[in-house]
């Protein structure tokens, strides 16, 4: 029964998805506008400790709930961890009413063609398997696209697609994400080239298998309206890649039917230093202004 109430609440519920999946080479950073700096920890593990304990306290605070939070993507060494005692996706979904999801990815190819792809994943179905026992829905795997090369895309969706056949077929739910670079002088020309071939991979899957998308909001709005509407897409989500939180809502809120999985943009403004009062206030009005963007379109 878990499994259709969260298909049922990623594809209708009325709120947007969380990421909080830093991984290693982003982590530092993360914690440094969190307000840790470098010399507050030693060592990857105590790194990990520190991000954790941050998550911990987005996801316990009460701003953060199912009402306005409808999923959450989770880095592999979150997932294998607790908050207070219950393994994180399950407190995510028992406690918070919010549908897990892991990032999956180990990372980024060096460019060819204008294009990034995931490095290679030999381990993924154990990673998998371990994400089902764990009470995860469905998986993020991300590539970059940072020019409109129709051979580099091209390459990015092939494999995006691979992957999620390999998630879909341990009955997880797989997002796809083949990012465009917000900076790019050529960037609506990539994204005609990327909704094309989506449009041809999505045609292609099988009858009854459906994936969802996790896009660079686009350049004109909602160009992304095939992806939205197409039968074999659960939902179609946006990430906040580099824009301000205020300048990603305004462009989120002009896209009917996608929501946010924002990652930096969601905890900008929070900070270690915080009273928990503050913390609190200040997620709420991010959680706040994004769901109403999310919900706008």
């Amino acid at each position: 029964m878990t499994l259709a109430q969260q298909t049922e609440r990623v594809a209708t519920g009325n709120g947007f998805i969380a990421a909080l999946d830093q991984s290693g080479g982003s982590t530092p950073k993360a914690l440094r506008l969190y307000g840790v700096a470098e010399t507050a920890y030693s060592g990857e593990a105590e790194m990990f400790d520190m991000i954790h304990a941050m998550r911990a306290r987005i996801i316990k605070s009460p701003a953060f709930s199912g009402e306005k939070v409808i999923g959450a993507i989770l880095f592999e060494q979150t997932m294998d961890r607790d908050i207070d005692g219950i393994p994180t996706a399950t407190y995510l979904w028992q406690k918070r009413g919010v549908v897990p999801f892991l990032k999956i990815d180990k990372g980024l190819e060096a460019e060819v063609n204008g294009c990034q792809m995931m490095k290679p994943m030999p381990t993924l179905d154990a990673l998998l398997d371990k994400a089902v026992a764990a009470g995860i829905f469905g998986t993020k795997e991300r590539s970059v696209i940072s020019a409109a090369d129709a051979s580099g895309i091209q390459a990015v969706v092939d494999q995006q697609f691979a992957i999620g056949a390999q998630v879909a077929a341990k009955g997880l739910m797989p997002i796809l994400e083949p990012e465009v670079t917000i900076s790019i002088a050529d960037k609506p020309e990539a994204e005609a080239i990327l909704r094309d071939a989506l449009l041809k991979g999505l045609d292609a899957l099988p009858n009854g298998q459906k994936v969802m998308l996790k896009l660079t909001l686009p350049s004109v709005p909602n160009f992304y309206a095939p992806l939205v509407d197409h039968a074999n897409v659960l939902k179609v989500v946006a990430l906040s890649g580099g824009y301000v939180r205020d300048e990603a809502n305004g462009i989120l809120a002009k896209n009917r039917g996608i929501i946010a999985s924002f990652s930096r943009a969601l905890t900008e403004g929070l900070s270690a230093q915080q009273s928990d009062s503050a913390f609190d206030a200040a997620l709420g009005a991010a959680i706040d202004s994004i769901h109403a963007a999310s919900v706008a379109g």
